[in-house]
């Protein structure tokens, strides 16, 4: 893997995970299982779209 594609590829499995924990809140029956894992779903992917900005050369990712 060539060093340019792994922002790209880090950016890809954060997004992965971020639906993993998506699909899982959808599952819970707890409440606020469901609560927690929605919130660190948007988490990682809040994060996985500032990565993307990043690899896309945008240096200043907006907040």
């Amino acid at each position: 893997m060539s060093g340019s594609d792994e922002p790209a590829d880090l950016a890809r499995q954060m997004r992965e995970k971020a639906q993993q924990l998506a699909d899982a809140a959808e599952r819970a029956t707890d409440p606020q299982e469901r609560q927690r894992l929605e919130k660190k779903s948007r988490t990682i992917r809040d994060r996985s779209e500032q990565q993307s900005s990043m690899a896309a050369g945008d240096i200043y990712p907006e907040k």
